[in-house]
């Protein structure tokens, strides 16, 4: 069966590298393995350019390789690599890319000089996991302009699927600032659901669509997982980035106010994770969301960078980590999800989607979290944005809604810094008393 190539918006960006920058950048894309970097990047090469050369430096000739050894005479340079690829180029019409480029640095540090020769257009793609170990010997071209791929946001996932029609209407009822009415909710609801489940890993939703079964979806998501934390183990040969990572479901439904690393391993110590978590991030796996020190524009002045929380870069895996307890998921639960009947709280999934979300729409993550000044309770804000020199808390519910004790108090306390305040919920649409209440289908389209 032909690869599908699911539409991306970064495709649009990638055309506008073409357009505006190419001439003096070369476009490094970053993103988790599996994401699709490497599909999109050739479909716009077939698309928009006259030929194009792909080396997959996971998968490529010794020879190939080595033509970077010497790369003073470009003519005999792209001579050769023509003739070795049997595939020719145009001057200002072809593009070159450098697939997984984080394996052979000697490629990235060549950038600078194939661009500046101007001939042709180069991108290069990377999860840059183990990017410290792989770059300490060369010099970093400052001839890169860097976009970040994620995994399909809810939009993508519902055109992946066939869905042409359910981003508009959720856009309309958001742009008028209106309830969706029973039976549409609950559709709506379940088709994000739906999305919660499989997620935005182009395996996944092809899974999906060629089975229609959500437990191979689960196997397929199983062995990404797998191939992830084999990727740990080159930052990290204890194994403990790979607990890290398969404890963040635990450390969420613990509703406490930071990552908690007992989850991950006993005894582990925060120093021992300060070095881990760069490398963790650069792999586009986790995202992070840090405790805002001062609630206010320029959260990133004053955050916290010892106290975070820590969600998965996708909400399908985040489901698949959470029930990694079974050899495998059972369409039983999967289905139980997706009508929302089983009898767990789910906040945290929930609220692993919004980060998901936020993070997409160019946010980054902050939280807040305050003491009752009458008892030991702890008041926590899901996630905290800013908006022009205003900020806006978010309040993530999947249970009852009309409880929420902590956006109150929170909002009493900074008044004045205050602009919207939402809770994200699994009801209808409503304005109430100064707060407004969204579906969480509505999020991607705020």
């Amino acid at each position: 069966m032909e690869k599908q190539v699911f539409r991306r918006k970064i495709y649009d960006e990638i055309r506008d590298w073409k357009v505006n920058r190419s001439d003096k950048y070369a476009l490094l894309i970053k993103g988790a393995r599996r994401v699709g970097k490497s599909t999109i990047v050739e479909e716009f090469a077939k698309n928009e350019f006259k030929s194009y050369i792909l080396i997959d430096f996971a998968n490529t000739s010794k020879e190939i390789k080595a033509l970077f050894d010497d790369t003073y005479n470009l003519d005999f340079f792209f001579l050769q690599l023509q003739q070795l690829t049997g595939t020719r180029l145009y001057v200002n019409e072809s593009v070159i890319i450098f697939d997984e480029v984080q394996l052979f640095p000697k490629a990235r540090q060549a950038i600078k000089y194939l661009v500046a020769d101007g001939r042709y257009k180069y991108i290069e793609t990377g999860s840059l996991i183990s990017i410290k170990k792989n770059t300490k010997d060369i010099l970093i071209p400052s001839e890169e302009h860097k976009v970040s791929m994620y995994p399909l946001d809810f939009e993508e996932f519902l055109w992946a699927i066939g869905d042409e029609v359910t981003a508009e209407t959720i856009k309309t009822l958001w742009a008028k600032r209106m309830p969706a009415g029973n039976v549409m909710h609950r559709n709506l609801m379940r088709t994000f659901r739906l999305y919660m489940l499989i997620g935005g890993m182009p395996q996944a939703i092809e899974t999906y669509l060629e089975k229609n079964n959500l437990q191979a979806v689960d196997a397929t998501k199983r062995e990404i997982v797998d191939l992830y934390e084999e990727d740990f183990t080159k930052i990290d040969s204890s194994g403990l980035a790979g607990d890290i990572y398969d404890a963040i479901p635990a450390s969420l439904s613990g509703n406490a106010s930071r990552y908690v690393l007992s989850n991950a391993r006993e005894g582990a110590r925060s120093e021992q994770v300060r070095g881990l978590l760069p490398d963790m991030l650069s792999s586009y796996t986790v995202n992070i969301a840090y405790h805002a020190n001062n609630p206010a524009v320029g959260m990133a002045l004053e955050k916290d960078a010892g106290r975070y929380k820590l969600f998965t870069s996708d909400v399908g895996m985040f489901v698949t980590l959470a029930f990694k307890d079974k050899n495998y998921t059972e369409n039983v639960i999967y289905n139980k999800l997706l009508s929302d009947k089983l009898e767990a709280n789910l906040g945290y999934v929930y609220e692993n989607a919004v980060a998901q979300v936020l993070i997409a729409k160019g946010n980054n993550l902050f939280y807040y979290t305050m003491e009752s000044e009458t008892s030991n309770h702890l008041y926590e804000i899901d996630f905290l944005l800013s908006a022009g020199n205003k900020i806006c808390p978010i309040e993530v519910k999947s249970g009852n809604y009309r409880g929420h004790k902590s956006l109150d108090v929170f909002c009493d306390k900074f008044s004045s810094r205050i602009r919207d305040k939402y809770v994200v919920h699994t009801k209808d649409y409503k304005r109430e008393n100064g707060i407004i209440y969204i579906p969480i289908y509505m999020v991607p389209f705020i």
